[in-house]
């Protein structure tokens, strides 16, 4: 007499349960979830064909700015908006600076003293040249070497109001994330971000605002 098995039916049901780990794990991948680890944050690895034209003009906008190409730089702003640089987070289109493309072309040679905007903890004004806000705002750290990155997705956040999208409802951005330092293994200290955004103009991408973003106690 031959001993029943249920082997087949066990198989079955482990294929199941293996199918339905596959197709969660699928959904969570697609939220920006892990299914072991939480939220997964996205990295320059991970960019799409769809992304590949803005990321490309972003490391290209970065490049120029590292290299004070200034000039080349002038070449991708929106030639009728110009570009918004933003030391923090909330664009303020009354009080942060706004240059157009032809400022922009002859900005290294610019000694002029301008307000940017406030700074967040005091409410002064930032009176700087545009090399000490580059400087300060944009070149503080080789966001060139950024291992993280978002696509259309800020990265990091801090204490003030993220707006870039209520400010410019179609704009595309990347957000270059830098962590500096970990002093703790639970909490990340010293990082900042540097978000170009852009919008089209005439089928093409067009820079249209610099924010600045950093970790503050």
């Amino acid at each position: 007499m031959k001993r029943k098995t249920h082997l087949p039916i066990i198989a079955l049901i482990f294929s199941g349960i293996l199918a339905g780990i596959l197709i969660c794990s699928a959904i969570f991948a697609l939220t920006g979830f892990s299914l072991f680890g939480g939220r997964q944050e996205k990295t320059a690895s991970a960019v799409t064909q769809q992304n590949e034209e803005l990321i490309a003009l972003a490391y290209s906008v970065l490049e120029n700015i590292r290299a004070e190409d200034f000039y080349a730089l002038s070449q991708v702003v929106h030639p009728e908006f110009g570009v918004v640089f933003s030391p923090g987070t909330t664009i303020n289109l009354l009080t942060d600076r706004r240059f157009g493309a032809e400022q922009i072309a002859t900005l290294g040679a610019d000694e002029e003293t301008y307000i940017w905007g406030v700074h967040n903890d005091s409410g002064e004004p930032i009176e700087l040249t545009p090399s000490e806000y580059i400087e300060q705002y944009v070149s503080a750290g080789d966001f060139l070497e950024a291992s993280v990155i978002g696509v259309n997705q800020v990265i990091r956040s801090g204490n003030a109001l993220e707006n870039i999208t209520d400010v410019f409802p179609d704009v595309v951005f990347v957000d270059f994330y830098l962590s500096v330092n970990v002093k703790d293994s639970q909490e990340e200290y010293d990082w900042s971000s540097l978000r170009l955004g852009f919008e089209e103009y005439e089928g093409e991408l067009r820079l249209i605002v610099i924010v600045h973003s950093t970790w503050t106690p």
